[in-house]
């Protein structure tokens, strides 16, 4: 039996702390699904489309790395594509309160499936997808936060929003 992880997250965009973490879990798991979804509470820059194809761009290197859409509850996707495991990075001590939260609602909806946490390396201990998106709104140097299809990306997102708000 293999061992198949799931990442889930938003990736809006990704950067180099979610790659970071794929690349760590790789060697871990024999294979790696990373889970592009949606969350309510958030207001996405990319379509869930544009997020999927950016992430697939970023680890195409990754040879048991895969990436998928998906829609509803997290457990309910990996249950659906028959892992058993959900990869999840904690960058800080309120990322600890959260994602202990979220995996003790996740193993009473699914006490089959278990969460393994990776910490996050202290390089990138400090980053998020949504202070990234801030820092590029005034201008600010990503180079080394984001993969270079990432920063492109979001570069060009950002200046066809300054058009269309002119």
């Amino acid at each position: 039996m293999s061992r198949i992880a799931v990442y889930t997250g938003t990736f809006d965009p990704i950067h180099l702390g979610h790659v970071d973490i794929i690349e760590r879990g790789s060697r871990v798991f024999d294979r790696v699904i990373v889970a592009v979804g949606i969350n309510p509470d958030k207001a996405p820059l990319f379509t869930l489309e544009e997020r999927v194809k950016l992430v697939r761009e970023v680890v195409k290197e990754h040879k048991n790395v895969e990436v998928m859409p998906f829609t509803g509850l997290a457990v309910h996707f990996v249950r659906e594509i028959k892992a058993n495991c959900m990869l999840r990075g904690l960058r800080t001590t309120s990322d600890m309160e959260y994602e202990f939260t979220m995996s003790l609602a996740n193993m009473t909806l699914d006490s089959d499936i278990e969460t393994v946490f990776l910490m996050a390396k202290d390089i990138y201990s400090h980053l998020s997808s949504s202070l990234l998106k801030q820092i590029a709104a005034f201008g600010g140097n990503l180079e080394k936060f984001l993969p270079p299809a990432a920063l492109e990306m979001l570069q060009g997102k950002l200046a066809k929003v300054k058009k269309t708000s002119k």
